[in-house]
């Protein structure tokens, strides 16, 4: 992982907690869902082997994205209120209407939940914007500009 990434406190012990059951329980499972294929003999054409060490090799691979990904991360805080930044939770003006966005790191963002990420082309747009300010970005329908009407 070379990008800095930030989380949320509540993201960033949700992660860990996710690590815990990886390396706990769910690696046990498929140790024992291993241990049982292997019993049933001949590996070359056994299905439920084949599919123990698939689903063995994702959860070794989400083990290692989340401990880089902890090692490494910033947890976000208390965040400064006058620009926006990692945490801010902005209200923006478009062409007469209002929109409510949390500003997160890649890994929290969920369009849904009105969290965006830094890295979007929004993101990186509003960064550092302070109230009353206006800001246009690139969007696949067209450039967009909107107005920073509060930030918390």
């Amino acid at each position: 992982m070379n990008e800095h990434e930030y989380l949320t406190k509540e993201k960033f012990e949700e992660f860990t907690k996710e690590l815990v059951e990886l390396k706990g329980v769910r690696r046990k499972e498929v140790a024992e869902s291993l241990e049982y294929a292997k019993s049933l003999g001949d590996l070359a054409e056994n299905a439920e082997y084949h599919e123990a060490r698939d689903v063995q090799a994702t959860i070794e691979d989400r083990i290692s994205k989340l401990e880089e990904l902890l090692k490494t991360a910033t947890v976000v805080s208390r965040h400064d209120t006058t620009v926006v930044n990692v945490g801010s939770v902005v209200t923006v003006e478009k062409e007469g209407k209002k929109f409510i966005y949390t500003i997160v790191g890649s890994e929290e963002s969920n369009v849904i939940s009105n969290k965006i990420s830094i890295k979007s082309p929004f993101g990186q747009a509003i960064l550092s914007k302070k109230k009353g300010d206006t800001f246009s970005f690139h969007a696949p329908s067209g450039e967009l500009t909107y107005k920073v009407v509060d930030i918390k």
